[in-house]
């Protein structure tokens, strides 16, 4: 069993109350106008992003999906300039042009969010093959949703890493909903794990609301892609507590339902059991709380008062 240190356990904590009133903070903007157009928020799912993500180095991708916040702030982003980046501000991590569904910070290894289901699949699968290629051990770690799995590209992208043997981890965030269908009613396999057998990959299930058995399994896979055994394929069983996106009023999923997977919440459960533990104490919790609230306050007011890029700016960072 993972034992977990005390300074590991604050960082763990610490990544998923900022993504937890990040978003809270997103939902706030979007409601004032403040925020605009479409965002896809990462809420309750924070111990699948942080919990994977601390298995990797600095130096090792990450390609992320519509619902990307969370990768990009588990992944080291600046909470200051991706909040700005959501606001389409000028100081953003993408200057303003990409917006919540197009986060990336390439000094971080985060080669993107993106709109297009299953759009992260075909980028982690080059990656991988241009990391292999250049005979380096980095790794990819490629969230997607349950949805993508039912897409032409997820069975393509794993027949060729698994052929090619890429240093690929395919990570499934199984949120339960592909927008507002259930993972029952669109796949003729409910365990989405079955769908690797198929291309002799290995695959494994987890609770994707536990960070630590989350980071596991990622790191098992992880060694495993680093020492040349090629890709794996995880499915990590979470639930995101706002609707697809601002537009869903979720009526689709019952009062019940919500109430099992909330009384779950990653945080309340990774902060009872490092206190169980001994490992922090309940005031040390309390204070990273408040560390993060002004955080996010300073990183939304940072976001607020920056400019727009200038109109000159359109035309430049294209590569066509």
């Amino acid at each position: 069993m993972y034992k977990v240190s005390k300074d590991e356990a604050i960082k763990l904590l610490k990544q998923m109350m900022e993504i937890r009133k990040f978003e809270d903070k997103i939902m706030e903007l979007l409601a004032k106008n403040i925020a605009e157009g479409g965002s896809h928020l990462y809420a309750g799912m924070e111990a699948t992003g942080v919990g994977a993500i601390s298995a990797l180095r600095p130096d090792d991708y990450i390609t992320s999906t519509h619902r990307g916040h969370g990768h990009a702030i588990a992944k080291d982003g600046d909470l200051k300039a991706l909040m700005a980046e959501i606001l389409g501000k000028k100081t953003g991590v993408c200057k303003g042009k990409g917006g919540s569904l197009h986060l990336a910070d390439l000094s971080k290894g985060n080669l993107g969010a993106n709109g297009i289901v299953g759009g992260s699949l075909g980028i982690a699968t080059g990656a991988g093959l241009s990391i292999k290629l250049q005979k380096q051990d980095r790794v990819v770690v490629c969230f997607f949703g349950d949805g993508a799995t039912n897409n032409g590209i997820f069975f393509e992208c794993l027949n060729m890493a698994s052929l090619w043997k890429l240093p690929v981890i395919y990570l499934c965030e199984n949120n339960k909903y592909g927008m507002s269908v259930s993972v029952e009613r669109a796949s003729s396999v409910v365990d989405l794990t079955k769908k690797a057998l198929a291309f002799d990959m290995p695959s494994e299930s987890v609770d994707g609301q536990d960070v630590i058995a989350v980071k596991e399994i990622v790191s098992k896979w992880v060694n495993h892609a680093r020492k040349g055994k090629g890709p794996s394929f995880i499915v990590s069983n979470t639930y995101r507590y706002y609707g697809h996106s601002r537009s869903d009023p979720r009526v689709y999923r019952t009062k019940e339902e919500e109430k099992f997977w909330k009384e779950r919440d990653p945080i309340v459960l990774f902060s009872n059991k490092m206190m169980e533990e001994g490992i922090l104490k309940e005031n040390e919790i309390k204070e990273i709380d408040r560390e993060t609230d002004k955080e996010i306050e300073e990183a939304t007011e940072y976001a607020i008062n920056s400019p727009l890029p200038d109109p000159e700016d359109l035309y430049t960072d294209l590569y066509v």
